[in-house]
């Protein structure tokens, strides 16, 4: 007999990641859950780092921001209507942005971005907006130094890591504890495409329009003695409106930080800013349930890095050699077997902790549906900034 209660099951055959069965009494709706069952709810969050709750399809925004807000009771109570802010603030809809054509936000959800492909007229289910909206996903193509060709693209069904980060506007605000993202409109996962490491030859085969995931607390275990204890000393600091910052410059191919060709914005042509403001994070997170190091980074938003010696003395590596730097710390976690992508089916609610993970949009959608047109997509995603920055807890 089914138990009134979650039930908790690791995912088979990856590196970590589990499903969540709701109780009945919640209704199908995870916003309802009793605290008892919440709990474990946010146990399985931060032990298994990505769930998976099923047939969430019909979830209102209104639950997704409630559900998100509950693993982070630092958020204040918000005195306005709207609620509290979303992770990325206003900055995500500046003009210069890199994030600016990531969707649009839900009008009585501000909190709840609907992202995606194609056009949904007013009343395409997930369109809570009223009138008729153009969604267009992350491409590498736009974003990469150097892109697949049309050939590799369309022909050989090749795709590539978009951008690895974690949810943050890296600026002013502090990083959200939890993602949850919701696949309302999905392609149907029967085609795949594959992703091509230039560096090595290793491959990751993939369904269309994967989401992927990587390990913090795996990321810092693969370091070497010297290389723990260079993150463990050492501060990153983020460039002031870090995605206006970078947007004339390009990633590389594998999506984990910037090529340096100083392209980047002239902190004169940034909107304003202030310097205490300007976000300088440790480099290690610590996990709160099991007090591990986590190795939370992005790569393509930092400026330099603030290293504590052991005579006391700070040693600062400016944005080419920290780029660099980071990019050798970071490259052995995404190897094919140390990646969770996640095959999207309709109702997939994924919920990451986003202080533990890092994440990455993959694959091509445009042209490439079954009758050669571009595949639609919608999704709701939801994160809400913390007020508490994250710390590194030395045992």
């Amino acid at each position: 007999m089914h138990k009134d209660t979650i039930v908790v099951t690791p995912l088979s055959g990856t590196p970590f990641g589990c499903t969540v069965q709701l109780p009945e009494y919640c209704k199908n709706d995870p916003a309802y859950l009793n605290d008892e069952d919440f709990k474990e709810l946010k146990k399985a969050v931060l032990l298994h780092l990505v769930v998976v709750i099923p047939d969430q399809a019909e979830l209102l925004p209104k639950s997704q921001y409630i559900l998100t807000k509950q693993f982070d009771p630092s958020i204040p109570e918000p005195k306005e209507e709207a609620g509290a802010n979303y992770g990325h603030g206003k900055e995500f809809r500046h003009d210069k942005s890199v994030l600016k054509k990531d969707g649009c936000s839900v009008k009585n959800q501000p909190q709840v971005q609907i992202l995606g492909q194609g056009r949904f007229e007013a009343d395409d289910q997930g369109n809570e907006n009223g009138e008729a909206i153009n969604l267009t996903h992350p491409s590498h193509t736009t974003f990469h130094h150097t892109p697949l060709t049309e050939e590799e693209i369309k022909e050989k069904k090749q795709t590539r890591f978009y951008r690895w980060h974690i949810d943050s506007a890296l600026y002013d605000l502090s990083p959200p504890m939890v993602t949850t993202l919701l696949g309302i409109k999905v392609p149907p996962a029967t085609q795949y495409q594959t992703i091509k490491y230039e560096d090595d030859g290793s491959e990751l085969k993939l369904t269309q329009g994967a989401t992927c995931f990587v390990s913090g607390a795996q990321a810092f275990k693969n370091l070497s003695e010297e290389d723990k204890e260079f993150v463990l000393n050492t501060t990153v600091e983020y460039a002031p409106h870090p995605y206006i910052f970078i947007s004339p410059a390009r990633a590389t191919a594998d999506g984990l930080t910037m090529v340096s060709e100083d392209k980047e914005m002239s902190f004169d042509d940034l909107p304003d800013w202030e310097e205490l403001k300007v976000k300088k994070l440790p480099m290690v997170w610590t996990n709160p349930e099991t007090k591990e190091h986590h190795l939370q980074v992005h790569g393509c938003c930092l400026f330099k890095l603030h290293t504590k010696k052991p005579d006391g003395s700070v040693e600062t590596l400016d944005l080419k050699d920290a780029r660099a730097k980071v990019h050798k710390l970071m490259r052995p976690a995404i190897a094919p077997e140390n990646v969770l992508a996640h095959s999207w089916k309709q109702g997939d609610l994924v919920l990451f902790y986003n202080r533990g993970v890092w994440h990455s949009v993959t694959g091509e959608f445009k042209g490439l549906g079954t009758d050669g047109q571009d595949e639609r997509r919608l999704m709701h995603q939801c994160n809400i900034a913390s007020s508490l920055d994250p710390v590194t807890i030395r045992s």
